[in-house]
């Protein structure tokens, strides 16, 4: 006999996540809301950065760079968050999107090989033979359904977009129309559509903005967190979040491997240690944020099932090596030179070491 279970989503969107702290929120809020907007601006920055008691954080940084993105979508700009690798820039796109308007689903994943017809419409061929063009034969993209409903579009890695792709977003951004010149018509946007894209400062050069099309953009940079207690705090909340949604056991003391974890990757993304006196190489990946959250997460999926559940220096020293030597001759070198210097060096560190010497 097979039993057929109802299936659970890996990962929800934010606003189905974070439900019940945006309707807390919206019944809270008696502030005035820009057309189409579910929450005011106020009450979207208190969902970003939580309030201390029924809303969590989801962003884990300046308050004024929040409320300035927050401030952008509530004019006629678009909003360009832009940072290296790992400063959450997706995570607060969703979230943004997910307070503002509800739906962050409305999505273009930016690759060199976006089309066109990812940023306006496409056809159903099958009603474009049979019927020629009509309303009922347009696919339209996530920006034209964001543009009839109000809502926000949101546009990741837009700099990887080919140049003549991103520049169908000019007409769009400047006019909030989105002409169909096949049907003689157009669509105008409602109120409440704006643009949430995210681009890579790593990728510069790649397929940079036109003058034109960035003059559209309020950009707002994302920078790295400023002190090891903050990435310290952006690192276990989103461990536990990911455990939690991946049913992982919660180790019962794992702070002090999660604050070794991000000490070793500060250090080696700044090129000096902590205490500033020691001088280290750098390796040629990012060493972000976001990877530290991947390497802990992954050292308590070690200590659930192969260890006893409590998160130690030989469950995070594997991943750390994966994500700190990704050219073998180079980076090994810069890895090895780091261990030697500066952890064997180090009081308590003694079981990371070994570990760490033990992974090569």
């Amino acid at each position: 006999m097979t039993v057929i279970t109802e299936a659970v989503i890996l990962r929800p969107h934010a606003e189905d996540l974070y439900a019940s702290e945006l309707a807390y929120l919206a019944e809270q809020d008696d502030r005035q809301r820009p057309p189409g907007w579910r929450l005011s601006p106020q009450a979207v920055v208190t969902y970003l950065l939580g309030d201390g008691d029924q809303v969590t954080p989801k962003y884990v940084g300046p308050r004024r760079l929040m409320e300035v993105a927050v401030a952008t979508l509530a004019t006629d700009r678009a909003l360009l968050l832009i940072g290296v690798p790992g400063t959450a820039k997706t995570w607060v796109s969703e979230h943004l999107a997910a307070a503002v308007s509800g739906d962050s689903t409305l999505l273009v994943q930016g690759t060199a090989g976006t089309p066109e017809e990812a940023m306006r419409y496409g056809w159903n061929y099958a009603q474009l033979l049979a019927h020629g063009p009509s309303e009922a034969a347009v696919v339209p993209s996530p920006v034209m359904r964001a543009m009839q409903r109000g809502s926000v579009a949101r546009i990741e890695e837009l700099t990887r977009i080919p140049s003549d792709v991103q520049d169908t977003l000019l007409t769009i951004l400047s006019e909030k129309t989105m002409p169909i010149p096949e049907l003689g018509t157009e669509v105008q946007a409602t109120k409440g559509f704006t643009v949430i894209a995210t681009a890579n400062d790593r990728d510069r050069g790649v397929n940079e903005l036109s003058s034109a099309l960035r003059r559209r953009f309020n950009t707002v940079v994302l920078p790295t967190p400023g002190t090891v207690e903050e990435e310290v705090e952006i690192v276990s909340r989103r461990v536990e979040s990911l455990g939690r949604s991946l049913e992982i056991p919660q180790a019962p003391q794992s702070a002090d491997e999660i604050r070794r974890v991000v000490t070793v990757f500060r250090e080696l993304r700044e090129g000096v240690t902590a205490d500033g006196r020691t001088k280290v190489k750098s390796p040629s990946g990012t060493l972000s944020t976001a990877e530290a959250i991947s390497v802990v997460t992954a050292g308590l999926a070690l200590a659930a099932h192969f260890g006893d559940g409590e998160l130690r220096p030989a469950d995070v020293a594997a991943g750390m090596r994966g994500a700190i030597v990704r050219d073998p001759a180079a980076d090994g070198q810069v890895w090895r030179e780091y261990l030697e210097t500066v952890v064997r060096e180090r009081d308590g560190w003694e079981g990371f070491y070994a570990a760490a010497r033990e992974s090569e």
